[in-house]
């Protein structure tokens, strides 16, 4: 099934769809089903609003204190930075987290 024509509320044949829904409808899509001939009309809508605050990142600088098991590969704390050494090199922690 592919999908055709996305239009906003507001553009030419979402009309309707507008005065039944109102400011709930954020897109209309129109889908092609080839094996069954068919053009299906769908409606994306809002159905739920909370507050909501994004989390911040952290600073690829950042130093972040970091707890866990060490296996057997070649990991191990350089005595001269103090830093995490891996197999691969230098372990990298900031903004992955």
């Amino acid at each position: 099934m592919r999908t055709g024509l996305n239009l906003k509320p507001g553009d030419k044949g979402t009309k309707r769809l507008v005065a039944e829904y109102g400011e709930r409808l954020l897109c209309v899509r129109y889908r092609y089903d080839k094996e069954r001939g068919k053009r299906l009309k769908t409606v994306e809508l809002i159905v739920e609003e909370v507050d909501w605050q994004p989390v911040t990142r952290l600073k690829a600088e950042t130093v972040v204190g970091v707890r866990g098991a060490l296996g057997r590969g070649g990991a191990g704390k350089s005595s001269e930075t103090g830093r995490w050494k891996m197999e691969s090199g230098e372990a990298a922690m900031g903004a992955a987290l």
